[in-house]
């Protein structure tokens, strides 16, 4: 379990470097823009199904379907296995809540989780070695860096990653961003008087806003001290993003949702360093697709009281009832 889900997040360079510039390879003009237009098309689908349905719940007919769409669609993963690969990855970054695991099952529903993503993205990799297409999954198993590539195993532990970390963050980003602009109608004025020009500038502050990781956890490389305490090499230490993205000595007036917020140096993709997201514009263009479409073809939408996840880690919404015109 820790080799598999300790994959890439949890790595030092160079091996880390090594990895990531094997799956950044991967993602050349042709396949990022093979990717942009399924996300704009998917994205479109989405809303499609939305006008006019009357109640429905948000996350889960809207915000938890384009990000696992579009990663199912990237990498491949059969029409068949999606629904399974969408379950086991939502569980696995809501493990805490006891409505998907008690106690007690949390270890065994972990493993279980893990095995089925890494088995799914290892039998894909295998699938395109023997079958090439015109694909990411064909980019991904024949990347090579300074004579290595990534094992079946290791394109496993990759799917685990984009489906999870690469999954939720969006959903969760989607889902408290549409309540902050239904509860600030100014805001969304703001952003579809001149959309284009703006959203940019307005993807950041839905990042900031809705901080979807609340925490990770690093090891101190060095002695050093942090706001007056001392933190001794090899040190664990807790990295509060919500915190970071609140804080008043770095944003004016942080407890305002602004679209217009410029600078905006938040913390929602991990800072920066060698472990500054890999997928931020993927992210971004999922978040630009989406809310083009829901704020320029949804007449009105009323939102009811949200059923939060019981989390430490994800600033999660289960499910959010809704009313759509």
């Amino acid at each position: 379990v820790q080799r598999f889900a300790s994959f890439f997040l949890t790595m030092d360079p160079p091996q880390h470097s090594t990895y990531r510039r094997l799956i950044s390879s991967a993602f050349t003009p042709r396949n990022v823009r093979q990717i942009e237009e399924q996300i704009h098309r998917s994205a479109v689908s989405i809303v499609d199904d939305l006008v006019g349905a009357g109640d429905i719940d948000f996350v889960a007919d809207c915000a938890a379907h384009l990000p696992m769409l579009t990663i199912m669609e990237m990498l491949g993963v059969p029409a068949a296995d999606q629904p399974a690969v969408a379950l086991a990855a939502e569980k696995l970054f809501s493990m805490s809540d006891d409505e998907y695991s008690s106690i007690e099952e949390r270890a065994a529903n972990t493993l279980n989780e893990i095995m089925l993503l890494s088995s799914t993205g290892a039998e894909l990799a295998k699938f395109r070695r023997a079958n090439p297409g015109d694909d990411l999954m064909t980019s991904i198993v024949n990347a090579e860096v300074d004579g290595q590539r990534l094992t079946d195993e290791e394109i496993g532990a990759f799917l685990i990653l984009l489906s999870s970390a690469g999954n939720d963050t969006t959903k969760q980003t989607t889902t408290h961003v549409m309540m902050a602009l239904v509860a600030h109608p100014e805001q969304r004025a703001w952003l579809t008087d001149d959309f284009d020009n703006r959203i940019g500038t307005a993807v950041e502050e839905f990042v900031r806003w809705s901080s979807p990781v609340l925490q990770f956890a690093r090891f101190a490389t060095r002695d050093t001290e942090i706001n007056g305490h001392p933190v001794a090499a090899g040190d664990k230490v807790g990295l509060f993003y919500c915190s970071a993205n609140r804080d008043e000595t770095v944003f004016d007036h942080p407890q305002e949702f602004d679209l217009s917020r410029s600078p905006n140096p938040h913390l929602g993709f991990g800072g920066g360093g060698p472990h500054f997201c890999l997928g931020n514009q993927l992210a971004k263009a999922e978040l630009r697709n989406l809310f083009r479409e829901l704020l320029t073809r949804l007449t009105t939408i009323e939102f009811g009281e949200p059923d939060l996840l019981y989390s430490s880690f994800v600033h999660g919404v289960k499910r959010l009832p809704a009313h759509v015109r």
